[in-house]
């Protein structure tokens, strides 16, 4: 409320009840504040009391709902974990033999190319020696005369 507003309400007041009668009703009136302060505080603290049963049943609820989940949520961390380590050292298993077998599938296809090149000079090696000796020897057939 404004100041106007204030001045009009007390020059109403004063015009019903009179100079002499505003002590009386601002006494009762100060009275009457202090009785709905006191009623109002007494409903609060009423329930408060009432509701603090209620809210101490909620919180020790939630704690406890709490507690659980946090209880579940490492559970579940410990057992993903576990299950991790475990799915890493397969996996690195599975490498490691797989690496072992092809380096074996190499080493064995190595060899054979070897085993192979070697026979396929050796090979090489007889034909020319079959055909340098075919070239160098005369052919029974170039003395014949028919």
């Amino acid at each position: 409320m404004s100041g106007q507003e204030i001045f009009v309400i007390i020059v109403v007041v004063l015009l019903l009840f009179g100079a002499d009668k505003l002590p009386e009703l601002v006494k009762g009136l100060g009275k009457g504040m202090r009785d709905f302060k006191k009623a109002t505080d007494d409903i609060k603290k009423e329930f408060e009391e009432s509701t603090s049963e209620i809210r101490k049943d909620f919180y020790e609820v939630t704690n406890t709902i709490k507690n659980e989940v946090t209880d579940i949520s490492q559970n579940i961390e410990k057992d993903v974990n576990e299950v991790t380590e475990t799915v890493k050292k397969e996996m690195n298993e599975f490498t490691e033999d797989v690496e072992k077998d092809v380096n074996e599938i190499a080493d064995n296809i190595q060899n054979e190319i070897k085993d192979t090149s070697d026979e396929v000079k050796k090979d090489v090696n007889e034909v020319k020696e079959n055909i340098d000796r075919n070239i160098n020897e005369p052919d029974d057939n170039y003395y014949k005369y028919d």
